[in-house]
């Protein structure tokens, strides 16, 4: 998977790829979907959500520029996988998911994987998570229609958000933003495909 998924196409963070060799991807992945861990695709993990694809997961980390001493704001905790990735990689992971029963499987898989460095919210990911603000790097892993407000506010100076938008029925972009000052300055992007970034309205 690290070699011919991640490596081959130019994941070149020699942290990221070491993680990505030792996290148990199919830890994260229950039923049946268990034996399509290491595909080079999605998979579902219920409640209209799914576990990313490993390279857009070792695209995403690797863009974060993770050097260990960040405190990071993941949007989407979902399976738990990349929240794994980020607590090998970072100082503090604060994770907010929506869905409270997929929280609550993930929060008791990484503890049970000995992580003490992630803090774990049950709320509405678009709202970030503002008592712990400002974050050094902010991750999203749903799709947003445009890049909420509340999550630029809560971005420290010279830090940086790896976010996809556009329209989850189509193909989005992946955008890298840095923020300098009160700009931000897209870096680089690619195509992907996320599920929706909900909230409680939806």
């Amino acid at each position: 998977m690290v070699l011919t998924q991640c490596k081959r196409r130019g994941i070149h963070d020699a942290r990221v790829l070491e993680v990505m060799s030792c996290v148990p991807r199919h830890l994260f992945i229950s039923g049946k979907s268990r034996d399509l861990a290491y595909g080079d695709f999605p998979v579902p993990i219920g409640h209209d959500q799914t576990i990313s694809q490993p390279y857009i997961v070792a695209y995403m980390t690797q863009a974060l520029e993770l050097r260990g001493s960040e405190r990071i704001l993941e949007v989407g905790t979902g399976s738990g996988y990349q929240t794994a990735m980020l607590a090998e990689l970072a100082s503090e992971v604060f994770t907010v998911e929506i869905v409270d029963s997929l929280l609550k499987q993930s929060k008791q898989l990484l503890s049970a994987c000995g992580y003490k460095n992630i803090q774990f919210l049950n709320g509405d990911g678009k709202r970030g998570w503002p008592e712990h603000a400002p974050f050094d790097r902010v991750i999203v892993t749903a799709a947003a229609s445009s890049i909420p407000f509340a999550l630029k506010n809560q971005l420290a100076d010279n830090s940086l958000m790896v976010i996809p938008v556009g329209d989850y029925r189509e193909i989005q972009e992946l955008q890298v933003l840095r923020k300098v000052g009160r700009d931000f300055l897209k870096e680089e992007s690619i195509g992907c495909r996320f599920v929706p970034l909900v909230d409680n309205k939806a």
